[in-house]
């Protein structure tokens, strides 16, 4: 790494990482912001290996791009044939808009009512 003004801001960034004040992904995102627009850093040929080195050292493995991971390490797909909580069989019933019909509602309650009820 030949940029000193990167070198300084890494460690600034790691120390604020530590103490739990940054994100570690936002680290890595303002170090390829200053990648990005540095020409020392442009120039520097062995800088993205060193970048990627950081990176997995600063960055929990599910933070780290999936294109990044190697194919070892890959998360592994669930198949249809494995989902034993669900039967095809089961009907959802959505009662949440109970509402009474005419037919629910008991004679003997509108028997109750005599006219000085009604307003």
């Amino acid at each position: 790494m030949e940029c000193e003004q990167l070198i300084r801001l890494i460690k600034d960034w790691y120390l604020r990482v530590k103490q739990e004040t940054m994100a570690p992904a936002r680290m890595m995102q303002f170090v390829d912001q200053h990648v990005k627009n540095c020409c020392i850093c442009q120039a520097d040929l062995l800088l993205p290996d060193e970048v990627e080195k950081i990176r997995e050292f600063v960055l929990p493995e599910s933070k780290i791009p999936k294109a990044s991971r190697s194919l070892d390490d890959t998360t592994p797909e669930i198949s249809p044939g494995e989902e034993d909580d669900f039967d095809e069989d089961d009907e959802y019933v959505d009662d949440t808009d109970d509402e009474l019909d005419e037919d629910d509602i008991d004679d003997d309650e509108e028997d109750d009512l005599s006219d000085d009820d009604v307003i």
